[in-house]
């Protein structure tokens, strides 16, 4: 008998997604919840559904969190149904990009009236909530689990029948007031709004992606064990299918050039400074950084996969370096610019937040606890760990101070419990401690 464990990923993920659209055309449903891992393919999900729904008779609306997020659904979707009206439902100062405007079979309006000739409209959570008439038969709310509750509320009485797809690992959503006050109470505006809708509606179905396509095989089962101990996931290609190689092969015996080669041949490095307590902006972490960045731009590189069986070279905007602090991110954009390689400053630099649904073929990271005397709540959130180190197809390295481990075992976890919370796995404690065990076997001593 075959069983789920033989299909290819390919079958396998076609199986997830075929449940999921039964179960929409069900009807018997008020909502369905997709948990996806990084990179398994929620936006060509989206794309899918809205076809079937279109297909159907009816006009969904999709809700995102980002305008950058509604911009590229909007391009998929315009690409995916070229004969299919699509509606972009946005703020009175939104300027279109030159590729959205560009697109034949979209309309940009600033209030429901302005799309009535559209079959599918698309918005952020914001905007929605300032829609105040109007109801669809369905809903796709992409990204939901950085969708706060409250928001959710303002939006729930838009559509009688919701999608809830979102990335349960990926950091929860943002708030900049203290959230004391309203921990434990079934009215938690804080808490996203997949685990909010869940717990006041029994029986909804959850479905789970999975294959992570982004990931390679060298990162998938690290990733999974870290931040998706309950619901793993396998990398969508086969072992040797994505490889690294530089283009020159004479060069210094540097430990920049030693790092680089070690997350070529394995996907990983954890490139170690000395053992110091640092301020976050530490200028040694932050440089060193960006001369990897530079490093590898010199060396020149050429990327293998199922894409370019032939391989392509890298150049900067396949490269992103992941940081905790928008003051970091200020800093190492400086820092790039003196590296000595023009087309650094091409090198993409966010923080975790922005970064979250993104992916480039090489990511450093400047890690979250590196260099610190504490470990607050927000350096071990595990969301923020897993956002940096998952947006790699190709490899993942990691620069820190040595001593991350020991800051972890001083600091162990002492989160408060509170009634009628349900504790979150896994916790940022033992996400790190999994994390460090791979990288340490691939560390570079600077």
């Amino acid at each position: 008998m075959k069983t789920d464990t033989d299909a290819t990923p390919a079958a396998a993920a076609a199986a997830a997604t075929d449940a999921i659209l039964t179960d929409m055309a069900d009807g018997s449903h008020r909502a369905l919840v997709v948990d996806s891992p990084p990179g398994a393919g929620k936006s060509t999900l989206v794309v899918r559904a809205a076809q079937e729904l279109t297909a159907g008779g009816e006009r969904p609306i999709i809700v995102a969190q980002t305008n950058s997020q509604v911009d590229d659904l909007i391009e998929r979707l315009a690409a995916a149904h070229p004969d299919t009206a699509i509606g972009r439902l946005s703020a009175t100062d939104y300027v279109a990009t030159p590729a959205l405007g560009a697109l034949t079979n979209t309309t940009v309006g600033r209030a429901l009236g302005d799309l009535s000739g559209c079959r599918i409209i698309v918005g952020t959570a914001a905007k929605w909530a300032t829609v105040r008439d109007g109801t669809f038969g369905w809903a796709i709310l992409d990204e939901s689990y950085q969708m706060r509750s409250d928001m959710l509320l303002q939006v729930v009485e838009r559509f009688d029948r919701g999608l809830f797809v979102g990335d349960p690992g990926q950091l929860d959503p943002f708030t900049i007031v203290g959230t004391e006050r309203w921990i434990g109470l079934p009215h938690d505006p804080t808490q996203n709004g997949v685990t909010v809708m869940l717990e006041h509606n029994r029986g909804i179905p959850v479905h789970r992606l999975p294959v992570s396509w982004r990931l390679p095989t060298s990162a998938a089962p690290t990733i999974s064990q870290a931040f998706y101990p309950f619901t793993g996931f396998t990398a969508g290609t086969s072992e040797g299918t994505r490889a690294l190689e530089f283009n020159t092969t004479a060069f210094g015996n540097t430990d920049l050039d030693e790092t680089l080669a070690m997350a070529f041949a394995t996907g990983w490095a954890l490139h170690e400074l000395p053992r110091r307590h640092v301020p976050r902006t530490d200028t040694e972490t932050i440089q060193t950084a960006a001369n990897l960045a530079g490093r590898l731009l010199d060396r020149g590189a050429l990327a293998t996969c199922e894409r370019h069986q032939n391989g392509r070279p890298l150049g900067a905007g396949d490269i992103a370096i992941g940081v905790a602090h928008r003051d970091q991110a200020d800093l190492v954009r400086a820092a790039l610019t003196r590296t000595g390689n023009p087309n650094a400053p091409g090198v993409a630099v966010d923080t975790a937040n922005r970064l979250q649904g993104r992916e480039y073929e090489v990511v450093i990271v400047i890690h979250p606890l590196s260099g610190r005397r504490d470990a607050t709540a927000f350096h071990l959130e595990a969301g923020r760990l897993c956002v940096l180190t998952s947006r790699h197809r190709q490899a993942c390295i990691v620069v820190a101070r040595e001593g991350i481990a020991d800051l972890l075992d001083s600091h162990p976890s002492t989160d408060p419990v509170h009634l009628s919370v349900r504790a979150k796995f896994p916790d940022g404690w033992e996400a790190n401690h999994v994390m460090l065990a791979k990288l340490a076997l691939h560390r570079v001593a600077a």
